[in-house]
């Protein structure tokens, strides 16, 4: 039983990482029908920074992810304005190969200049620390990681759903032109929703370098299974996006250790295809 509740705990707090990362592309995806390829680019960008921020300046990831998360706000803010707004009256295509390309070149920026290093980070204040009731084992790191998962999660919600800003960022996303007549300045509402995006993703990848090695590519299967999450959401839903997360996480704990390591994606990819046959539009999708 206790080993149970190990494999739950460690479940539950790898889902909630994946909310958080998936929670951005949820807004881009659901308000804008854009899919940023580059989303997990952005994440291996601030985690990064995090690193650099560590190694060269002394600054530990529960300060840095205040930085992460400005440089991701305004990555997001800078990548819409020279990218993604010539594509908004294009075909869905032409965002997905516009991000595709930068992922690219973010990704072999990040490899000549950094090379492909697996790089980690020591001693860090919560380093090694953790939290043992009985035989359960509970990292902090990972725990703390959460906890800012859950907070960035709940107020990204809150802002949708009980302010005037989040009231125009709806109306955008259901009809941008009905919005434009209601004196909505759409243009400013979807910069705003790419750049809380690249937000979201900016606070994930300051925290992760806590327990994580950083390396050109991290942000691929973080990205990959931030789509996954998404599409078993519901396209748009936050509830959707935030409870595909942690179902992922479990069954990711679960088949890596009453299976095999080697099969945990096989069983995500699995219960995907079963959701999808079962609700084409996603668990949360209308």
């Amino acid at each position: 039983m206790n080993t149970f509740l190990q494999v739950t705990i460690d479940g539950i707090l790898n889902g909630m990482i994946y909310a958080l990362v998936a929670s951005g592309l949820s807004l881009t995806w659901g308000v804008m029908d854009v899919i940023n390829f580059a989303h997990g680019e952005f994440l291996m960008a601030a985690m990064y920074l995090t690193y650099w921020l560590a190694f060269y300046g002394g600054v530990d990831p529960l300060v840095a992810w205040v930085a992460a998360g400005l440089f991701g706000f305004m990555l997001g803010w800078l990548v819409f304005r020279l990218v993604v707004v010539h594509c908004l009256d294009k075909t869905p295509m032409a965002a997905l190969l516009a991000t595709f390309g930068l992922s690219m070149m973010l990704k072999n920026g990040c490899l000549y200049l950094f090379s492909p290093n697996y790089r980690v980070l020591s001693g860090t204040w919560l380093e090694g620390k953790k939290i043992i009731a009985g035989s359960l084992v509970i990292p902090l790191p990972q725990l703390v990681t959460s906890i800012f998962a859950l907070l960035m999660v709940s107020a990204l919600y809150l802002l949708l759903r009980k302010t005037r800003l989040g009231w125009a960022i709806q109306a955008t996303s259901m009809d941008r032109e009905a919005a434009e007549l209601m004196g909505i300045d759409t243009r400013w509402i979807l910069t705003l929703v790419f750049a809380l995006s690249g937000a979201c993703v900016g606070v994930a990848g300051g925290l992760m370098p806590m327990y994580l090695a950083v390396h050109p590519e991290v942000g691929s299967l973080f990205s990959l299974i931030a789509f996954l999450i998404v599409a078993m959401g519901g396209f748009g839903s936050m509830i959707g996006a935030f409870f595909a997360a942690l179902l992922i996480g479990l069954v990711e704990s679960y088949a890596g250790f009453y299976a095999a390591p080697v099969l945990k994606y096989v069983a995500v990819f699995s219960l995907y295809l079963v959701v999808v046959q079962w609700r084409p539009k996603g668990l949360f999708g209308w």
